[in-house]
């Protein structure tokens, strides 16, 4: 029952911008981690940024670039993407974890960064 749900994906030139929203329906106690990770094709799935017990990361590709938040009103993730260029396209999906250890995943949203 529980569903996470990306949009905002799409297609944008080189130095534009793109939200990214993860919609997490169905109820998950104690959400302490979430995360926005992507995978290009030919290329392994990497973690873009994470949010863990109050702690932010990002890759070092986003650093400056990429904002990662949560809104625990309408439980949903956001990931700010500015100045994005071409190697930043790619399936981008977001993943929660409850107090439980047990983590959900979207079905991810594609972005494309033109040049």
């Amino acid at each position: 029952q529980v569903q996470l749900v990306e949009s905002g994906g799409g297609l944008v030139q080189a130095g534009g911008s793109l939200r990214l929203s993860c919609a997490v329906s169905g109820g998950i106690f104690g959400i302490n981690t979430m995360g926005w990770y992507r995978q290009a094709p030919g290329k392994q799935r990497e973690l873009v940024a994470i949010i863990s017990n109050g702690t932010i990361n990002y890759t070092d590709s986003v650093k400056g670039r990429f904002t990662i938040s949560f809104d625990n009103i309408k439980n949903t993730v956001y990931l700010q993407m500015n100045s994005l260029t071409p190697a930043d396209t790619s399936t981008y999906s977001c993943t929660v974890f409850g107090s439980s250890g047990r983590s959900y995943w979207g079905p991810g949203t594609l972005v494309t960064v033109s040049s």
